[in-house]
């Protein structure tokens, strides 16, 4: 029998997980990555070029060496490949991981540190903590905020956009309604691969400039259109395909089933649903970044929650969907879909 007494390191690694996720987090609001990319630097030029206090500098720098995020060569500060793909602020490839770290540092790094009340609670945490706003309208009552949060979702959701664009079997299908849609880049991803498809993003309706400037940037104005309005209240548009991109998890197991239940309704026969979120495996033991996403719902939302696979599959079958199935996209994601 042994007797060799455990380590530690598993418990302390994760316990002070936040000096150097806070380290990188603070580099990319600096810009650290994006003067790199115009120029490598020694530490009294970089320090310099972002206005760092001498004190601070060296240790600041080198913390990131160590951990992975940049190169030193013969005290010459570079990027690493990762970082200066996506991290320079000047890469269209930012959107894909900057511009959720952007969010992650000014609103849920915060936030996440209330998660002890919020396991007591059960409530959320975030801006509608402090109002009598429900969380999606404190969220977007906004603008900075909002643009910041909304481009944040196209960097979570871009990997799953692109794979839907390419796997789902659009030729069977003209029209696409993106639920939710933020700065609409799922529909954006849809239409260039598919020239024969058109569609809507539908969104609150302090969406609508984000979202028309990310078409603009993209020349889709004339294929892909806005629709303002509430999951809830409103009708859907009228589409041959509904999708709900990283939206589900958001809401309480009564708001997931109607949400899913009027998109039966308003799908044509042969028509599809197709949500995507970070999916929790069927045995909740493996997918820790699902569990931890869920867990981020709970600190920003009133009632949402991770789900798996076989659970989103359940209540699409109750709502009526004939035909299901679920697909994997690299990464955490899952994809699911209900055939009306």
């Amino acid at each position: 029998m042994s007797t060799q007494q455990p380590s530690p390191e598993q418990i302390m690694r994760v316990g002070m997980g936040f000096e150097a996720s806070k380290t990188l987090l603070s580099a990319v609001e600096l810009g650290v990555f994006t003067e790199l990319a115009k120029e490598p630097a020694d530490a009294a030029g970089l320090r310099d070029r972002l206005g760092l206090h001498p004190r601070a500098a060296r240790d600041f720098l080198d913390a990131l060496v160590a951990t992975g995020f940049l190169r030193r060569v013969d005290g010459v500060y570079h990027n690493t490949a990762e970082t200066d793909t996506y991290l320079d602020r000047n890469k269209p490839t930012y959107l894909e991981m900057g511009t959720l770290l952007d969010m992650a540092n000014s609103r849920l790094y915060g936030i996440w540190g209330s998660l002890t009340e919020a396991l007591r609670a059960g409530t959320a945490q975030d801006e509608s903590k402090s109002t009598d706003l429900e969380t999606y309208d404190a969220l977007y009552s906004d603008p900075v905020r909002l643009k910041q949060f909304l481009a944040s979702m196209t960097g979570v959701s871009s990997a799953a956009n692109r794979w839907i664009a390419r796997r789902f079997p659009w030729k069977h299908h003209t029209r696409i309604a993106d639920m939710g849609t933020a700065q609409g880049d799922l529909a954006v991803q849809v239409l260039r691969e598919n020239p024969h498809m058109r569609g809507v993003g539908f969104d609150l309706p302090p969406a609508a400039p984000v979202f028309e400037e990310y078409v603009r940037d993209h020349g889709l104005e004339g294929r892909l259109g806005f629709v303002g309005g509430d999951f809830f209240a409103d009708d859907y548009p009228e589409a041959d395909v509904l999708t709900f991109g990283h939206i589900l998890h958001n809401w309480d197991l009564e708001r997931k089933k109607i949400l899913l239940r009027k998109a039966w309704e308003a799908l044509p026969e042969g028509g599809a649903v197709v949500v995507y979120d970070s999916l929790i495996d069927d045995d909740r033991s493996r997918n820790a970044s699902a569990l931890l996403m869920s867990l981020t719902m709970l600190l920003v939302t009133d009632g949402g929650f991770g789900y798996t696979a076989a659970e989103c599959r359940g209540w699409m079958a109750e709502v009526g969907f004939s035909r299901t199935w679920t697909e994997y996209v690299d990464g955490s994601d899952g994809v699911v879909v209900g055939i009306r």
